[in-house]
C-alpha cells in the first residue's frame, strides 16, 4: 500500500462508521471496513468504489475474541502496519431501570462495548506501532459522564471507555500512537432512533458533518493524545 494510509473503521456498515468509511476513502485511506454484515458492507464496498477509492472488508462480529486476534495478525501479515483505527461499534441495550435489567443483556453490553474494545484494541496494537504516527480514536457517549436513568449497561459501557482511552494515552506517552476520545452527541442513526423512537430524525445532524473532525483526530497532523472532544455542537 505504500504511503497510503490504513484505516481500521468498526461498525463500518451503517451510521457513523459508514460515515467515516466513505470519508476516509474519498480522503484516499484503504479502509478495512469491519461490520456484522455482509450485506451491509458489500453495499459500503460499491459506495466506496464509487469514490475510486479501495477497501477491505472484514465481516466478524467483535465478540468473537478468536476472530478479532486473527484481526490483528491477519492485518499485519497484509499490510504491515495500521495507520488509524476507529473503534466505532457499540450496541445500546434495553432502556430499563438497573433492578430489573437482565445480568445476561448487561453481559452483552459490556462485552460489545467494553471488553471487545480491549481485545480489539490489543489485537491491533503491534501494526499500529508499526506506523509513522499511530492513532486510536474511541467513541463515548454524553450520558458517560452524565447519567441518566434507564440507560444502564450503555452508560456504564461508556464511562469505562473514556478511562480506558484515558490510560492507553498515558502508556502510549513515549511511543507513535495517540488514543483519544470523542462524544458524537445526537445524530442520525439507527441507535438514536432505537433510543428515541418518537423523536424526528431530521431534527438531527447527518453523521456526515463530523467526519473532517474525526479524520482530523485520525491524521498525522493531530498531535493530541489523550484527549477528550466533544463533536456535539458542530453542524448546529
Amino acid at each position: 500500500m505504500g504511503a497510503q494510509r490504513i484505516t481500521v473503521v468498526t461498525g463500518a456498515n451503517r451510521g457513523l462508521g459508514r460515515a467515516v468509511s466513505l470519508a476516509a476513502a474519498q480522503r484516499g485511506d484503504h479502509v478495512v471496513a469491519v461490520g456484522r454484515t455482509v450485506g451491509g458492507l458489500e453495499e459500503l464496498d460499491d459506495a466506496i468504489k464509487a469514490l475510486n477509492g479501495t477497501s477491505t472488508l472484514v465481516p466478524l462480529d467483535l465478540t468473537d475474541r478468536e476472530g478479532v486476534n486473527r484481526l490483528g495478525a491477519s492485518l499485519f501479515e497484509r499490510f504491515g502496519r495500521i495507520d488509524g483505527l476507529f473503534a466505532n461499534a457499540a450496541i445500546l441495550g434495553p432502556l430499563m431501570p438497573l433492578s430489573d435489567y437482565p445480568a445476561d443483556k448487561f453481559l452483552d453490553v459490556i462485552n460489545t462495548n467494553l471488553l471487545a474494545i480491549h481485545d480489539l484494541y490489543r489485537s491491533l496494537y503491534l501494526p499500529l506501532k508499526q506506523a509513522k504516527q499511530g492513532r486510536v480514536l474511541f467513541v463515548s457517549s454524553g450520558v458517560a459522564q452524565n447519567p441518566r436513568p434507564f440507560w444502564g449497561a450503555y452508560a456504564i459501557s461508556k464511562a469505562a471507555i473514556e478511562n480506558y482511552a484515558h490510560i492507553a494515552a498515558k502508556e502510549c506517552q513515549q511511543l507513535n500512537i495517540n488514543v483519544n476520545v470523542i462524544d458524537p452527541g445526537a445524530l442520525r442513526t439507527g441507535m438514536r432512533a432505537q433510543a428515541m423512537p418518537g423523536e424526528d430524525p431530521n431534527s438531527l445532524r447527518a453523521p456526515e458533518v463530523l467526519c473532517p473532525s474525526i479524520l482530523h483526530l485520525l491524521s498525522d497532523e493531530c498531535d493530541s493524545n489523550g484527549e477528550f472532544v466533544s463533536l456535539r455542537n458542530i453542524g448546529l
